[in-house]
């Protein structure tokens, strides 16, 4: 399979939260090439408001394994961080790694769509996605319609979006 771009979402909120970050981009570099990485944010929670404040930031880099296997690495990698399966949805987690875009292509399947389908409302994926690749194009899906990241990141409100001090060194 050639080289195949990715966007990849990181976030946690429980934790050494900067720890569990650090922990799930060395974890990706194992199944992508060329990684890098956006500032860290400090988010405020949505939809299920109490409960503690995440850091979210993205990367993006390349990969030869299809969108399956990397979403499957990347489920091994929440669960080696320490991610137990369930709990509330939109609620606390150690490591939260979501498979944002995949090339240019849309997949819509039960168990995996890509572009991920919330990221186009989501301002704690959009801001750090625009640091790394803001001409990007998203392209159209069930969720909205083609346009650049950084015109998808004009669209929402930052509003609780902070980009903090924390590097990628530990």
């Amino acid at each position: 399979m050639p080289d195949i771009n990715v966007a990849i979402g990181l976030g946690t909120n429980l934790g050494n939260r900067a720890a569990n970050l650090r922990f799930g981009l060395r974890g990706l570099r194992r199944h992508v090439d060329d990684v890098r990485a956006s500032s860290i944010y400090e988010t405020t929670p949505r939809c299920f408001v109490d409960q503690p404040l995440f850091l979210n930031a993205c990367c993006v880099g390349r990969t030869r394994l299809t969108a399956r296997q990397l979403l499957d690495e990347m489920k091994l990698l929440e669960a080696q961080a320490g991610r137990a399966a369930g709990g509330p949805r939109y609620g606390p987690r150690i490591l939260d790694l979501d498979l944002l875009l995949f090339g240019a292509g849309v997949i819509e399947r039960p168990d995996l769509v890509v572009p991920h389908p919330r990221l186009h409302e989501r301002a704690f994926v959009l801001v750090p996605l625009a640091e790394l690749i803001p001409d990007a194009k998203v392209p159209a899906s069930s969720g909205a319609s083609a346009a650049s990241v950084s015109e998808l990141a004009a669209r929402v409100d930052p509003g609780g979006v902070e980009r903090t001090n924390l590097g990628w060194e530990a």
